[in-house]
């Protein structure tokens, strides 16, 4: 609530009990009275006697408690938008009514929310995956009108049984409807999320009386527009100037990842507090963490990966000033509040201006100055694609789904239809996801099942949803090499008329930062970025479901049949060799011979794990290839270079049977496996050459690892064909 002072302490106002005459006693209807009384309230809620309404807090409240709206707040991040539902939501008590129920995307939003309304006197509970065994407490307390505020996440409405049991009983007692970060409603925001399009149902729901507020800092006007619609008809929507005042912007394009770390270790310590350094990928933010952290600079990685109990910790050390930086992904952004926080730094650019905007909207929300720099990438336009590939419904697949379902007699659970159609997990949950906000599936106790109503794929809108994503790029492009104002520039990004210069970036002031990069810290963020080979995990159990699939297998992989955990050289998103991985592998690049630089690391790699013992399986005896029918090149020359420098016999590469592998990157386990299943073989020769070959483990090479379901059935053949072990080695790993 920014209303606060950053120094004042926070005073607790108690809540009337319901019915009883308001504390500034206004009757329901009058707007002077009910400025009064909303003005009392926010004063004790900050903490501070003389603090006083932003322009647009006051009608949003109004327009809730005295008009019982529907309305929709767009204002910058450190406005007050929690001001606005707090003070509304004591107002709303004191005159009747029942609990807020705030709709709240992210755990960590959950927790900052509670614990600003529990400083703030406000009594707030949360319901979420993280704590739903609570939900017989959540329950009394409403039942003893305990409850001021509850937060739930939008995952809840789409669970069968608290959408069954518990949610009826809390639409009858809300008082007010909040919906947090509503741009995750629209598919055209740049962080749309499919549980949000639930919220419409909930709010055709409520009572006419039952007032609701949609939040957000990021909102263009087509995402504006799409959340209105949601919330259905006559809504009253404020939106305020955007630009943030305290952000200081800039732009740094250095020439590779070297210097970019190397810009960090020169110049980390000279930023003002404690911040945050964004990253695209999970192994960039951890390789980066880990350069930080063994130069001496107190870092800890933050991503999708990281425990939920590690997070608490980490954010709490952030917000305490017990670490410099926190090196994070996107999992780092709504609902993190460290009002003081000093700086944010990205290695690498996100997709869109909006996004952007949204992650540097961390700093600065309570203090005067903060800086921003993005230290752009040359592989960022790449994970663009990726993942606005990723996140776009396919055609085939949802047809699959829904055929699969509707030709079930009783409710499919995820796993078991994944076992059917031929995509990952996560796609198809979010795929399921997609297709019952369209009503074609509900999730039921047990699992899914179809409606049975008729679907048709929007070509049109997601071909417009596709353009509008690679046009979000490109302007970041532009926001990168544009000469304007960066501020300007961002907040026109969001449809805000009052867009102007900042007079505080690095354009509009000149460049307020080092551009120098020290030269030991190049040269140590080189042999950083220089270090490669990482572990390569056997796979150990077979996919269920393979039997219908025609592959009869099931459990765990007998120990006579199992490779060995090998190493692979980096995985495509990697800060170093994955460049240059990316680029042997883009789509077009042309087969040729491995570098010398790249076998020379690859020797390094081998040297590094025989020092570790091989793990246990003995120095290798013999060479052994995969067969590539895209890069044979690469992987003959790879094999070759790694049989000379290492003084081992090539014995040759597997042969393919059936016509080889089939399908493509991007399915599940079991179609990925029964795609390779039986299509590797030791043909004569090279059962010939192992017969006569030293006894030792043998290096199985391969150019690109996704599934790792190839390298299993090679491995799995080489050991049935009298291989005493089977170490993989492979150039680069996906994902």
């Amino acid at each position: 609530m920014s209303n606060q002072p950053t120094s004042a302490a926070m005073t607790p106002v108690q809540p009337t009990a319901p019915g009883s005459p308001a504390s500034a006693g206004a009757p329901v209807g009058d707007p002077a009275g009910t400025r009064a009384q909303a003005l009392v309230v926010l004063r004790a809620l900050v903490g501070h006697p003389e603090a006083e309404f932003h322009d647009g807090q006051f009608e949003a409240i109004a327009a809730l408690v005295d008009g019982n709206r529907r309305a929709l707040v767009v204002q910058r991040t450190g406005w007050g938008k929690s001001a606005v539902y707090f003070v509304s939501s004591l107002l709303l008590r004191a005159r009747g009514a029942g609990p807020t129920l705030i709709v709240s995307p992210l755990l960590a939003l959950m927790r900052d929310q509670v614990a600003a309304a529990e400083r703030a006197g406000v009594r707030a509970m949360a319901i979420n995956s993280a704590n739903a065994t609570e939900w017989a407490d959540v329950s009394a307390a409403l039942a003893a009108d305990e409850v001021d505020v509850l937060l739930v996440s939008p995952e809840r409405l789409t669970n069968p049984s608290f959408r069954e049991n518990q949610l009826p009983d809390l639409i009858r007692r809300t008082g007010l409807l909040v919906v947090d970060e509503a741009h995750c409603i629209s598919d055209w925001g740049h962080d749309f999320r499919p549980d949000y399009r639930r919220i419409a149902d909930l709010i055709a729901q409520l009572p006419a009386s039952v007032p609701v507020l949609a939040t957000t800092a990021t909102a263009n006007s087509r995402v504006v527009a799409d959340i209105e619609e949601q919330l259905g008809a006559g809504v009253f929507t404020i939106r305020g100037p955007l630009a943030r005042k305290s952000l200081r912007l800039g732009v740094l394009r250095l020439a590779d990842s070297r210097d970019r770390l190397g810009w960090l270790l020169t110049h980390l310590a000279e930023l003002p507090g404690s911040g945050i350094i964004y990253s695209l990928t999970v192994s960039a933010a951890e390789d980066t963490a880990r350069l930080l952290a063994d130069a001496g600079h107190v870092v800890k990685a933050y991503t999708g990966r990281t425990d939920t109990m590690d997070r608490e910790a980490l954010e709490e050390a952030l917000k305490n000033n017990q670490v410099k930086a926190l090196v994070a992904t996107s999992a780092l952004g709504m609902g993190f509040d460290k009002p003081d926080l000093g700086f944010v730094v990205h290695l690498g650019a996100p997709s869109s201006p909006v996004a952007y905007y949204q992650q540097v909207g961390r700093a600065g929300r309570g203090t005067a100055n903060a800086d921003v720099l993005l230290l752009p990438g040359s592989e960022d336009a790449d994970i663009w694609r990726y993942f606005a590939t990723a996140s776009m419904p396919d055609r085939e697949k949802a047809m699959a789904v829904l055929e699969t379902l509707g030709g079930s007699a009783k409710p499919m659970s995820t796993p078991a239809l994944e076992a059917r159609v031929d995509l990952r997990r996560t796609p198809l949950e979010l795929l399921l996801k997609v297709l019952a906000v369209d009503g074609a599936v509900q999730r039921v106790s047990g699992g899914w099942e179809g409606t049975g109503q008729p679907w048709a794929y929007d070509e049109e809108r997601y071909r417009r949803i596709a353009q509008a994503r690679v046009d979000e790029q490109q302007s970041m492009v532009e926001y990168e090499r544009m000469s304007g104002c960066r501020m300007e520039y961002l907040a026109a990004a969001l449809d805000d008329d009052t867009a102007a210069p900042c007079g505080r970036c690095d354009n509009c002031a000149g460049r307020w930062f080092d551009t120098e990069v020290g030269s030991g810290a190049a040269e140590a963020a080189g042999e950083s970025l220089r270090h490669a080979g990482l572990p390569l995990d056997p796979r150990a159990m077979w996919p269920t479901g393979m039997d219908r699939l025609g592959v009869p297998v099931k459990g765990k992989l007998k120990p006579a049949e199992l490779a060995s955990t090998g190493r692979v050289l980096a995985r495509l998103t990697d800060l170093g060799w994955g460049n240059a991985l990316r680029a042997m592998f883009a789509s077009g690049a042309p087969d040729a011979p491995i570098d010398p630089a790249m076998a020379q690391a690859v020797v390094a790699v081998l040297r590094e794990w025989g020092q570790t013992g091989w793990a246990g399986s003995g120095r290798p005896v013999a060479v052994v290839a995969m067969p590539s029918r895209t890069k044979p090149q690469l992987l003959n020359s790879f094999a070759q270079a790694i049989s000379e420098i290492g003084k081992l016999p090539y014995l040759g590469e597997l042969s393919l049977d059936f016509g080889g592998p089939t399908g493509a990157r991007g399915g599940n386990s079991a179609y990925r496996l029964a795609g390779v299943w039986e299509r590797f073989v030791v043909g004569e020769e090279l059962q010939a050459a192992l017969a006569a070959s030293s006894d030792g483990p043998v290096l199985l090479l391969d150019d690109l690892v996704d599934s790792r379901w190839s390298l299993t059935v090679a491995g799995r053949a080489l050991r049935l064909a009298g291989a005493e072990q089977v170490l993989p080695l492979v150039l680069a790993q996906a994902g």
